[in-house]
């Protein structure tokens, strides 16, 4: 399980280092074959091959009749790289997928479960802001009925 957010940067040839203790944790589950490919709001996901394979089948067993599963499919299929890691611990992003997440020197990974997400560092300021001004207008809606189940 990834968790956690950690600071990264990225090289002149669009590579970047995975932190070691999440390094170790990507080469035990898939030893450092990964998929990349565009998440939601200029971000990037990164699956060990392994968790990919039933990810992707899922997108593809939806109906490509209905607009919004063909358009899951030819973005979280059709951007989908496989990447390795190399000896250093570092993975080279393609410039497509730099481009689409707005990487550039600065970077952010966060754990999520069984992925990562790759954040530019403004997008992610910009966007870590945006979810503190809902959760915070949204005290005693909805967000605070989930949370209280959560025991947040």
């Amino acid at each position: 399980m990834f968790r956690g957010i950690h600071s990264i940067a990225i090289d002149a040839k669009g590579r970047l280092s995975i932190p070691k203790k999440v390094r170790e944790k990507l080469l035990a589950a898939s030893n450092g074959e990964l998929m990349v490919t565009v998440g939601s709001h200029a971000s990037l996901l990164v699956f060990p091959l392994e968790e990919w394979w039933p990810t992707e089948e899922k997108i593809l067993n939806l109906p490509n009749t209905n607009k919004l599963n063909r358009m899951l499919q030819l973005a979280y299929v059709g951007h989908a790289t496989e990447v390795d890691m190399d000896a250093n611990g570092r993975i080279l992003i393609p410039p497509e997928l730099r481009s689409y997440a707005e990487l550039d020197r600065q970077a952010v990974l966060i754990g999520q479960g069984k992925r990562l997400e790759i954040w530019g560092e403004e997008v992610w300021r910009s966007e870590t802001e945006k979810m503190r001004m809902e959760i915070a207008d949204a005290e005693h809606d909805q967000y605070s009925e989930a949370a209280k189940e959560l025991f947040i």
